[in-house]
C-alpha cells in the first residue's frame, strides 16, 4: 500500500472527509459509491463498479430487474430466443 501522507479525524456520526486532490486523482465524484472491504485490521475503500452478475464486465452494464447484465451478456441473452 502506497501512504498519502493524508490523516483525517472521524468525527462524533463516523465520518471522514475524503480531501479533493485524493478524489480527482481517484475519479472519485460527489455521487459515487465506495466498497468497504476489511483485511485484517486494514479498512479498504473502493470505488464501487455495478459488475455483470453472468461475466463480471463492468462496462456497457444496465440494471435488469434488479440484476446488472453487460451489452455481451445482453447480446447472448437475446440470441437463446
Amino acid at each position: 500500500m502506497k501512504s498519502t501522507g493524508i490523516v483525517r479525524k472521524i468525527d462524533s456520526l463516523g465520518r471522514i472527509v475524503l480531501p479533493i486532490e485524493l478524489r480527482r486523482s481517484l475519479d472519485v465524484g460527489d455521487a459515487d459509491s465506495l466498497e468497504i472491504y476489511v483485511d485484517g485490521d486494514t479498512i479498504v475503500l473502493k470505488k464501487y463498479q455495478p459488475a455483470c452478475i453472468f461475466c463480471g464486465e463492468a462496462r456497457d452494464v444496465v440494471s435488469f430487474k434488479g440484476r446488472n447484465v453487460c451489452k455481451a451478456c445482453r447480446a447472448a441473452l437475446a440470441g437463446m430466443e
